[in-house]
């Protein structure tokens, strides 16, 4: 294996041949494949799109659902040395229609249903080449059926590191989506530095739920591929399909978000099941409220616990080891292997103990910045004066989240900087509202957020999905025994059904927040 950040994407597959030939790489639930299974199938979209034209560089959408298909059409379009621009199954066609315009995709692979709904939303002029999974009744004459390709040889392009690979698109939901940059280099060394503290072996069986169109989810694929472990698909989110898959398929690592791990492992302390096979789980996308932080020993028992901490502009950023789980239960822990990490007071200098600041990343995993948006690009990633003496003129992403470091230079998230709750005087932390308030009990998911208030500046609103009989001045009761008077909620609003999610399984907290605004405002008049 070329175990470096130097080479090309499309090598995280073929470097596995010949020793992994044989070896199953990836997991459906109705079929699985070799290595060398998925090489050939990944050979067949290449020469495919380099038959149409499809250059070096030139934007390949991948819009299928999670499975085998969507990670050979991936690899086929690396493999000639176009960008993967992987689009979220479930994103609508308005969204697959922006998506295809801002990049000025070329070619796109995609699935059959998803063309009966471009009708309102038609792709652009500059997409010239559909590859269809599926059957259609009419196809477009733009358009070629997956099964009717034939085999046709594509010759490898080999990049520059540096060169982009990917663009990400974030889910949009505080406005238009836009395109993080990734590099072969980015991607690559994000799957070294991963693989490396987490231990990852040829032997480990690793659960994708995650999307390939979330930096978390196209790293586990990437991390497996290095070391020649499997990936089992898991497309749907369900707490008991989840479970099923990773006990049916013998599942070492589970990586998640906090609305997952919430309905995880409340289903695995309910039903009781084991999960013998596994080694590790691991967290990212945000702080897991403190109630299921303490159940999880409990229901996977030996395993290993990993708290990470990522972005997309920078790919993975920190962890916590295991072995700091009980100690430090929500910490973010330190820095990756090959990560710069610092909190910066900003004016000021470095953080030091007990002290806060906006956590920011440097070196090899900083993105390219995002796709023809370079004022925004330069407000993200940007030269640090308080950082001149370490990294020189190093540009550095700026989070925009703040964390706390500890006494023992472990990191804590406090919050976004943009949504600290400014009320009676007090700067206080959304999470630390969630928090107590998931300690009741009697809540699921929990979003807590600042409303404008002539008085006290702002005053706390909750959003809170309430288990079974309970109501919400139950709920009030609970936020006034353990809270401080500044932080209890001047009203809490009962979220009928699931919160809504982003396209990577995270709560969408703008969604949810301008929704609950609204309905108060409704029962005010």
């Amino acid at each position: 294996m070329n175990a470096t950040g130097d080479a090309s994407m499309w090598r995280l597959l073929a470097d596995n041949l010949p020793q992994h030939a044989d070896k199953v790489a990836l997991i459906d639930a109705k079929r699985q494949a070799t290595y060398a299974q998925v090489m050939d199938e990944a050979d067949l979209v290449a020469g495919w799109l380099a038959a149409k034209g499809i250059q070096p560089g030139d934007r390949v959408i991948v819009h299928l659902r999670k499975g085998i298909d969507e990670v050979t059409a991936m690899f086929g379009a690396w493999k000639i040395g176009a960008v993967v621009v992987n689009v979220n199954h479930q994103w609508t066609p308005a969204q697959l229609s922006y998506v295809a315009h801002d990049c000025r995709a070329r070619a796109a692979i995609l699935g059959a249903n998803v063309l009966k709904g471009l009708a309102s939303d038609p792709l652009p002029l500059s997409l010239e080449h559909l590859l269809v999974q599926g059957r259609v009744a009419a196809l477009p004459d733009s358009a070629t059926l997956w099964e009717a390709v034939s085999p046709s040889a594509a010759i490898e392009h080999v990049p520059d590191a540096g060169d982009l690979a990917a663009i990400i698109y974030t889910s949009g939901s505080t406005g238009k989506p836009k395109g993080v940059m990734l590099s072969h280099r980015n991607i690559r060394m994000g799957a070294i530095s991963v693989s490396e503290y987490l231990e990852l072996a040829q032997d480990d069986r690793l659960l994708s739920v995650l999307p390939y169109s979330f930096d978390a989810g196209l790293n586990q694929l990437t991390d497996a591929f290095l070391m020649g472990a499997t990936v089992i698909h898991q497309p749907v989110s369900m707490p008991s399909e989840v479970v099923r898959m990773a006990a049916d398929h013998q599942a070492t690592t589970i990586a998640g978000v906090p609305p997952l791990w919430n309905q995880v492992v409340r289903y695995l302390a309910d039903s009781g099941t084991a999960l013998p096979d596994l080694r590790r789980v691991t967290n990212t996308g945000g702080k897991i409220p403190p109630n299921i932080l303490q159940m999880m020993p409990q229901v996977f028992p030996g395993v290993d616990i990993y708290l990470m901490y990522g972005l997309t502009e920078a790919f993975r950023s920190t962890f916590l080891p295991p072995a700091k789980f009980a100690a430090k239960m929500g910490s973010i822990g330190r820095g990756i292997p090959n990560a710069q990490i610092f909190v910066v007071k900003h004016g000021e200098g470095i953080a030091g103990p007990g002290e806060q600041g906006e956590l920011v990343h440097g070196g090899p995993l900083v993105s390219l910045g995002y796709w023809e948006r370079p004022e925004l690009t330069a407000e993200k990633i940007r030269v640090l004066p308080e950082l001149r003496d370490h990294l020189g003129d190093a540009p550095v992403v700026c989070s925009g989240d703040l964390v706390r470091v500890d006494d023992d230079g472990d990191l804590w998230f406090v919050s976004r900087m943009d949504d600290m709750i400014k009320t009676q005087g007090f700067r206080l932390s959304p999470t630390e509202v969630e928090d107590i308030l998931s300690q009741s009990g009697i809540v699921t998911d929990v979003v807590a957020f600042g409303v404008d208030d002539d008085d006290a500046g702002q005053v706390v609103h909750v959003a809170a999905c309430l288990i079974g009989d309970a109501d919400t001045p139950a709920l009030l009761t609970h936020c006034r025994r353990a809270m401080a008077h500044y932080m209890v909620p001047r009203h809490i609003h009962a979220w009928q059904g699931a919160m809504p999610r982003t396209a990577s399984g995270k709560l969408d907290r703008p969604n949810i927040i301008a929704a609950t605004k609204a309905a108060h405002k409704k029962d005010a008049t």
